[in-house]
């Protein structure tokens, strides 16, 4: 399926930095709580997500991701998750968190 360069640029990817991060032992797969800094025109957002293959809780605060903050907040659970934070599988078919190479500012828009 093609896309146009338009509905490209409606997607609104970002780069934030992980804040703090907790087990989330009630998701219905093993899944980890995160809380990723945005910078000040988007703040802190909330996040689910099942990569607790390749990361413990207590190993994420401070690493930088990218996020889609654009689509609708949804329920996970009893956790409302405000961004979609972005992976690709590995061979195993296990999230790999997606993050810039080098340190970038928070909040910074994907191009």
């Amino acid at each position: 399926m093609t896309i146009g360069f338009d509905d490209f640029l409606k997607v609104d990817i970002r780069c934030g930095v992980i804040t703090r991060a907790e087990p989330y032992p009630e998701a219905r797969k093993p899944a980890i709580k995160l809380w990723v800094d945005f910078g000040p025109e988007l703040g802190e957002k909330k996040s689910s997500a099942q990569i607790t293959r390749h990361y413990a809780p207590e190993t994420l605060p401070g690493r930088q991701v990218l996020a889609v903050v654009n689509f609708p907040p949804r329920q996970i659970g009893k956790f409302m998750s405000e961004v979609l934070v972005l992976g690709v599988p590995d061979a195993d078919g296990e999230v790999v968190l997606l993050t810039p190479d080098k340190d970038v500012p928070i909040g910074g828009r994907m191009y």
